[in-house]
């Protein structure tokens, strides 16, 4: 008999928004060679909003099934838990009528996993999943940390992004035996080494830039504005940020800002006979480029295109993004934090900085954009992060909670 998974989780993609839990989306379709799955996915909201949610054409399969969970920003620490258990009731009683798991799977910590525990009420076992800030951020508040200290080791087991996280959650008190450490996975058929030369025409990028890339959301988390800052204190690159997210006009403001910087940089520098200095149209090259959101096959030519992925981030887990550009064979400048260092191991990998460091992060961007680049090497090194991989071990941690 194949057993039954039920996915619980705000973080599965619609088609409104295919990227949200995208990489929850692709583990749960590795895992459906081995299980029956079913996803109930709440989404928290206001009691007045309105919800409209329907399912990317990949995930019909999962049968994926919203349910609107009352949510209360910043003053609902205490009880946002108890709100979505509420509200996923009756919802959730009827997948079990219907469905009849085996198991339970739930991605990131408060309120979902701690809802789940208190929805299954020890009829089936719950396995976690931690992602990042959830424990990052979520540990460093008192009512939320006593929440999930509290609730979470009702859990058959927690599975943790990276090794970073499990320290934090073992040295909060949770139980180390129950920890387990699985990195994600990447497609490597998606992303994989191309010509360069070809990926810029694709991607109409010039053929002779020194090319910079973010891509990830435009949330302060991943500080976006301290690499425009250190991109403009380069001589030379072209910056191309992809993605969105509520910071993204702002980081335009900011980007045009250091643009007219570097526009008088570079006026100052030229001589008095130049075209900038008699008055003819003389247009500087853009050295920032926005492209808004992309699809993996884009990003996959970005990272083709590109010299470097550079992120900023103040806080992560180990982000997918670093992984598809091991796998794109493209090298990697990152801050020093969470789980990146686990994975950003060697020189010919890339560059660490230490968090919010400008100076630093300039000095990373210069040396390796100065750097030769080994593709093959690094593609080799992302050859084990595979959701294949990443799926095996899952099902395993799975099939012994349920005994």
């Amino acid at each position: 008999m194949t057993p039954r998974l039920l996915f619980f989780s705000n973080l599965f993609p619609t088609a409104a928004e295919p990227y949200r839990g995208l990489d929850n989306a692709t583990l749960l379709h590795a895992l459906s060679s081995h299980f029956d799955i079913r996803v109930l996915s709440p989404r928290p909201t206001l009691p007045w909003a309105g919800n409209n949610f329907s399912p990317r054409r990949e995930d019909k399969s999962l049968e994926p099934r919203w349910v609107p969970a009352v949510y209360l920003p910043k003053i609902g620490s205490s009880s946002n838990h108890l709100l979505m258990t509420t509200s996923l009731g009756p919802a959730f009683e009827e997948t079990l009528q219907e469905f009849d798991p085996h198991i339970i799977l739930s991605s990131w910590i408060f309120p979902d996993s701690c809802a789940a525990l208190k929805l299954a009420d020890g009829r089936l076992p719950v396995v976690a999943v931690a992602q990042g800030t959830d424990v990052h951020q979520y540990l460093r508040m008192p009512v939320r940390r006593s929440i999930i200290l509290k609730t979470l080791p009702r859990a058959s087991a927690v599975i943790t992004r990276s090794r970073e996280l499990a320290h934090l959650l073992a040295a909060a008190g949770f139980p180390s035996a129950k920890l387990h450490t699985i990195y994600n996975g990447v497609s490597q058929d998606t992303f994989q080494p191309r010509d360069q030369a070809l990926a810029r025409r694709e991607a109409g990028l010039r053929p002779d830039a020194r090319i910079i890339l973010f891509v990830g959301n435009f949330y302060a988390v991943k500080n976006p504005f301290l690499l425009i800052r250190a991109v403009a204190k380069l001589d030379s690159g072209l910056l191309v940020m992809a993605g969105g997210g509520p910071l993204e006009l702002r980081a335009h403001s900011v980007a045009l800002t250091q643009q007219l910087w570097i526009a008088r940089r570079m006026m100052s520098a030229v001589p008095k006979n130049d075209g900038y200095h008699t008055g003819e149209n003389r247009p500087i090259d853009p050295r920032i480029i926005f492209t808004g959101r992309k699809t993996p096959a884009e990003i996959a030519n970005l990272m083709n295109a590109a010299d470097l992925l550079a992120l900023p981030s103040n806080n992560e887990g180990v982000p997918n993004v670093i992984l598809e550009a091991f796998a794109s064979g493209l090298p990697v400048v990152a801050s020093n934090v969470g789980g990146i260092p686990e994975v950003l191991d060697h020189p010919t990998l890339g560059r660490l900085f230490p968090r919010g460091d400008l100076d630093a992060l300039v000095a990373a961007l210069r040396d390796q954009l100065a750097a030769p680049r080994d593709a093959a090497a690094i593609r080799a090194h992302a050859a084990r992060f595979t959701w294949d991989n990443a799926a095996a071990q899952y099902r395993e941690i799975l099939m012994a909670a349920m005994g």
